[in-house]
């Protein structure tokens, strides 16, 4: 292999170089021993060794037991470059089986990192190495596929700069790596969730926000009660234990990262939290959203946007004064938030904002979008009722297996949503009502034209089920463990999947291995992704070219989803699959 070759200083690494050190007092655990960026604190090359082991973390005055790589929490930048190879030398010095996925890249299916599907795992006391040509360019992340490990701190973040000229004009560049953290073990937040689904819901509905007509009316209230529904149960894991973090840092650390007025500032933004979907702002400061998920896209200001669990967005902030800019990653359910700085020089501090009125859930949530169909009992359908009756004969069945072909139906699965209307123009989660602008995934275009235009030759409906009372999780009714058939595709056939969200909450739904389009209107620029979240009550379809050999995983991508059941394995063979 030849060496690549170096870059050239220009204004862009001058400016990169003398922030180095402000980088590395603000990301000591990015800083690691080996070869090093010295403009990023990165790890890089062709030769990178990450240790696994044991750590300790604290914030906002709790501290507990946590993962470390390279003996930091969160675990190192590691910074490559698009057509190099890269050999990097996992240690797994703990106690347990471990593993490393690296989330978005395209590599041999071999070394994506999933035990069981892809390769055995990582035993304590052995080395894993893994090789493969790095194919892409953009914002990615890795963290561990064993247990839980990753909402214990094993988590951290890619950058692959392309091999020719970068299409975003940018002067500086900042990571944010988003994330959430309890003292509290995941496997003992997964019990009592299991003992009950709503342990860490501490923003029910009260008789005062009913006085207060700040909550549901009366009649309102009794209807969801009819229908074993709460409108408030958003998030399973909240600020309730949760702290919310970037880079490691809560609010109270105040990460800064540096700007000189006038400059075009990238952010990478990257949501690696085990549980939390967040809503992103910067008060006073627009954002140009030019990358998802590590594909460019063609520019499109907002205000605030959603960032699924496992979803990465870069966008460009261009600061006017020379005073400090509150980043605001907010919890969608509103439980908690982080606030971080941008900022003209270190020590400055931006304003925290007060926390926002918790979101309710609505009709539409419930797969129920009705439009204007009177429906009685005040425009909510009486599910305690017999579905037919309930429903005015407008809709199907609920809990009856002529709904939804392919469903097994039974205690994991409490509802299907009657009525799921495609949401990806919908203002996500928590920011229907707001009064700026949001992004929606229909203002996504790719930046260069999509290169697969055949027609898909089969479709796939794929439902995403649960008991949240019961705390069950599946795909189309069935978990992992129950022997769940693979997912087939034929080499290079054309697919397109829908996912139909029959749950309250919405699921950030990856797929290993490959990029997909997702439908939003225009074939020729529908913006390509490996991570969707789906709104609640909701579907979306995405067209997928199954160019990938070997066995994949495909699950939603909040941890404790995923490691209750709501989890498949997609193979791809030659001449195999579906006719």
């Amino acid at each position: 292999m030849t060496d690549l070759p170096s870059l050239p200083l220009d204004r862009r690494s001058l400016i990169r170089g003398g922030a180095a050190l402000a980088l590395a007092q603000a990301f000591p655990g990015w800083a690691a021993t080996g070869t090093q960026d010295a403009a990023q604190g990165a790890l890089s090359g062709e030769t990178i060794a990450l240790s696994i082991g044991d750590g300790h973390f604290a914030t906002g005055g709790r501290s507990a037991h946590a993962i470390s790589v390279n003996g930091g929490t969160p675990a190192p930048l590691i910074r490559l470059r698009e057509g190099q190879y890269v050999n990097i030398a996992v240690t797994n010095r703990l106690k347990e089986d471990s593993s490393i996925h690296w989330h978005g890249l395209i590599l041999p299916f071999q070394m994506d990192g999933v035990p069981g599907i892809s390769f055995p795992g990582i035993m304590p006391g052995e080395t894993f190495i893994y090789r493969f040509p790095v194919r892409q360019a953009g914002t990615y992340w890795y963290h561990s596929h064993s247990g839980m490990q990753e909402a214990m701190g094993l988590y951290g973040p890619i950058i692959i700069d392309p091999a020719g000229p970068d299409p975003v004009a940018y002067d500086r560049e900042h990571v944010i790596l988003l994330a959430d953290w309890s003292p509290v073990h995941p496997h003992r937040l997964l019990q009592r969730l299991k003992q009950m689904g709503g342990y860490y819901n501490m923003q029910r509905q009260t008789l005062a926000g009913l006085l207060a007509g700040k909550d549901q009316g009366l009649k309102d209230r009794i209807d969801w009660g009819a229908m074993r529904m709460d409108p408030t149960d958003i998030s399973d894991v909240t600020g309730a234990t949760y702290s919310y973090l970037v880079n490691g840092m809560g609010t109270a650390e105040n990460w800064t990262g540096l700007f000189a007025p006038g400059e075009r500032v990238r952010l990478r933004i990257i949501n690696a939290s085990a549980m939390t979907n967040f809503n992103v702002r910067l008060p006073g400061l627009p954002m140009t959203v030019v990358q998802c998920d590590g594909q460019d896209v063609q520019p499109v200001e907002t205000d605030e946007f959603q960032i699924g669990i496992a979803e990465t967005y870069d966008v460009i902030v261009q600061p006017g004064e020379a005073k400090p800019y509150a980043l605001i990653a907010e919890a969608i359910d509103r439980s908690g938030l982080v606030r971080a700085t941008l900022a003209p020089q270190l020590g400055m501090v931006a304003p925290v904002p007060a926390r926002r009125a918790r979101p309710l859930l609505g009709m539409k949530d419930m797969g129920m979008d009705m439009g204007g169909m009177d429906m009685g009992h005040g425009g909510v359908i009486d599910l305690s009722q017999p579905a037919n009756d309930a429903m005015s004969g407008h809709a199907m069945k609920m809990r009856d297996k002529s709904v939804a072909p392919g469903v097994k139906m039974g205690p994991g699965v409490a509802t299907l949503s009657p009525m799921p209307a495609d949401r990806t123009a919908d203002r996500p989660t928590g920011l229907e009502h707001v009064d700026h602008r949001v992004l929606t995934y229909a203002d996504l275009r790719s930046l260069t034209p999509n290169t697969d235009l055949r027609p898909p030759t089969r479709s796939l409906d794929i439902h995403l089920t649960a008991n949240m009372e019961r705390y069950m999780w599946s795909f189309d009714g069935v978990k992992l463990s129950e022997g769940a058939e693979p997912i087939a595709f034929r080499h290079m056939e054309r697919v397109r999947v829908t996912l139909i969200n029959d749950t309250m909450m919405p699921h950030p739904i990856h797929l290993h291995g490959h990029f997909f389009e997702l439908v939003t209107g225009e074939a020729t620029h529908n913006p390509r992704k490996h991570t969707v979240n789906v709104l609640p009550g909701g579907k979306l379809s995405f067209d997928l070219t199954a160019d990938a050999l070997g066995d994949w995983a495909f699950h939603c991508h909040m941890l404790m989803h995923m490691h209750a059941g709501m989890m498949r394995v997609v193979t791809v063979r030659h001449g195999e699959g579906a006719a």
